[in-house]
């Protein structure tokens, strides 16, 4: 269906049904989101979608899943509050004020560095990215005042 058929639509399902617009709609097409529309109580699969961005301020009360998504990077503050998975993504690093309840999986990524703060519940994945060069403790104080309260998988 095209944009424009669309937009006829959500127009008349808003003014004339009083009902809101798509979440994923008004951030494609640069329209404000509420802060309720920003908490997603529970999992958010955007496996193989199109997006091509998140909007800052989201938060994400289960499972993040950006796998095979062209979204290149995430957002400052995200807020997950179990796993988030972006491996095999392109996301080339992680932004400033990253919590995961759970577990970070960032296999195969090309992400270098950590961001101070971060914050990772239980296990962080790193096989196959640039971060294997480093040592557990070097990742961890890279990340402090954050932590990683679990394992860190290499392989």
């Amino acid at each position: 269906m095209k944009k424009e058929a669309l937009k006829i639509i959500f127009d008349f399902l808003e003014e004339k049904e009083n009902k809101n617009l798509p979440v994923i709609w008004k951030h494609k097409n640069n329209l404000p989101l509420t802060q309720e529309e920003l908490t997603v109580e529970g999992d958010l699969n955007l496996v193989q979608s199109n997006i091509k961005s998140l909007p800052e301020g989201l938060k994400v009360k289960g499972n993040l899943i950006l796998f095979d998504t062209p979204i290149t990077f995430l957002p400052e503050g995200l807020y997950v509050g179990r796993d988030l998975d972006i491996f095999d993504s392109k996301i080339i690093s992680l932004p400033k004020g990253l919590k995961v309840g759970n577990c970070l999986n960032i296999k195969n990524t090309k992400i270098t560095s950590l961001p101070k703060g971060l914050e990772v519940g239980t296990t962080l994945y790193i096989k196959n990215t640039p971060l294997v060069e480093y040592t557990d403790d070097e990742l961890r104080e890279m990340i402090k005042p954050g932590f990683i309260y679990g394992l860190i998988y290499r392989k």
